[in-house]
């Protein structure tokens, strides 16, 4: 179903929360020189501590609990021995099931200091996500969804990765509809009350075009510039209600 009932949505809250702590968790020990091997096995015991299971992990195969992306990578970057560097801006997706339902989203840290150009890229990103979720209502569609994202993007100069959607999200990590970053107003599935949705805009500062390495998971810009992404799982309603959180990432001590 593509509208969820409300204690699926109650349920879907729980292991959002979940997803929301353990990037609590990555915030903490997110600091140049640690192995992103590290941030991942951390993650991966919190997730389990608290009675869930990581979401991403065996899913097609991938080998991680997290998808530890950096600089020019865009998504889906398998944690290893990388040593994060001061500089780097270091997306993390995280994934967790609990009680049968999936909890999915993505933030991208800046470590240290960088350049202004990659300060304003975060910054439109999350931006952009914002603008998206404020069209997730019922009488519209997600191509509006995707407009809003796409013009605050490009009005500001970045680049909209065309080739990876958002989602639908509940009992499953991937359901329908995808929720591209780009499109047309008034195209696209119908948005009706109760879906839920994973908005989750992939901004690159160059080109939008990317590639796949040899790995078979991760995806880079094409030009090697950086790009970041920010994801939030969302109830379409009148009035759009996030049900993830970066508060245990933004109140950290």
């Amino acid at each position: 179903m593509l509208q969820k009932r409300e204690e699926e949505i109650e349920l879907l809250k729980k292991s959002s929360l979940l997803v929301g702590k353990t990037l609590g968790e990555v915030s903490r020990i997110l600091k140049p020189g640690v192995e992103t091997r590290m941030v991942d096995r951390i993650a991966e015991e919190f997730i389990r501590d608290n009675g869930g299971i990581p979401a991403f992990k065996g899913y097609n195969g991938f080998p991680a609990t997290l998808c530890i992306s950096i600089n020019d990578q865009v998504v889906h970057g398998i944690p290893g021995n990388r040593v994060i560097k001061d500089g780097d801006i270091v997306s993390v997706d995280c994934g967790a099931v609990l009680n049968g339902y999936v909890g999915d989203y993505a933030y991208t840290f800046i470590v240290g200091e960088t350049d202004d150009r990659t300060r304003n890229l975060v910054r439109i990103t999350q931006e952009s996500l914002i603008k998206g979720i404020a069209e997730a209502v019922p009488g519209k569609c997600v191509g509006d969804i995707g407009a809003a994202i796409q013009l605050h993007v490009e009005r500001n100069g970045f680049y909209v990765v065309r080739d990876l959607v958002g989602h639908g999200i509940g009992e499953k990590l991937h359901e329908r509809p995808e929720v591209p970053n780009y499109g047309k107003r008034r195209s696209g599935m119908p948005l009706v009350e109760n879906m839920v949705l994973c908005i989750e805009p992939m901004i690159n500062s160059g080109t939008w075009r990317v590639y796949q390495e040899a790995d078979g998971w991760t995806i880079r810009t094409r030009d090697g510039s950086n790009s970041a992404h920010f994801e939030h799982m969302v109830v379409v309603k009148p009035i759009p209600e996030v049900i993830s959180t970066y508060e245990y990432i933004e109140n950290r001590v």
